[in-house]
């Protein structure tokens, strides 16, 4: 009878946990991949900023506009949703997990929904429009070029 037997874990258990090093396993990695993970890392950045501009708005911190509580219910609404969503999608873009990429696509999809149907809410910005939507489309095309160097 083997002493793992009745341990719930094993030693190749706890390996899978070991935290990612950069530049381990660098040779299954394609050019593409890597890409795309740094342009993850930067829209992690960019989502954390935007996430904390909008606590900044709901905490009235630094902002010589008007009070948190005196906008519409809509205004307040987005602007929770988006300091909540930014901040969740910034700790998966980081990561480069899966569920990351789709917390930001939530959120850039929101964004854009918001100021293409909505422009009463933010305001319609066509420079929203075209930064958000050309993030979008950079991401897309990292993610085929990256799946198809994956591909055997």
């Amino acid at each position: 009878m083997s002493s793992n037997q009745g341990d719930p874990f094993t030693n190749t258990d706890f390996q899978s946990l070991d935290p990612v090093r950069e530049n381990e396993g660098d040779d299954g990695v394609g050019l593409w991949t890597r890409r795309l993970v740094m342009f993850l890392r930067v829209m992690a950045a960019v989502s954390m900023f935007k996430g904390l501009y909008h606590w900044t708005e709901v905490c009235g911190i630094g902002t010589g506009a008007e009070p948190f509580e005196n906008h519409s219910i809509a205004w307040q609404t987005a602007t929770v949703f988006f300091a909540v969503i930014d901040l969740v999608a910034a700790v998966g873009l980081w990561l480069a997990a899966a569920w990351g990429a789709v917390i930001w696509l939530t959120s850039v999809a929101s964004m854009l929904v918001l100021v293409i149907f909505f422009s009463q809410v933010f305001g319609g910005g066509i420079l929203t429009v075209l930064l958000e939507g050309g993030l979008l489309a950079i991401y897309l095309g990292l993610a085929l070029k990256s799946a198809q160097e994956q591909a055997p």
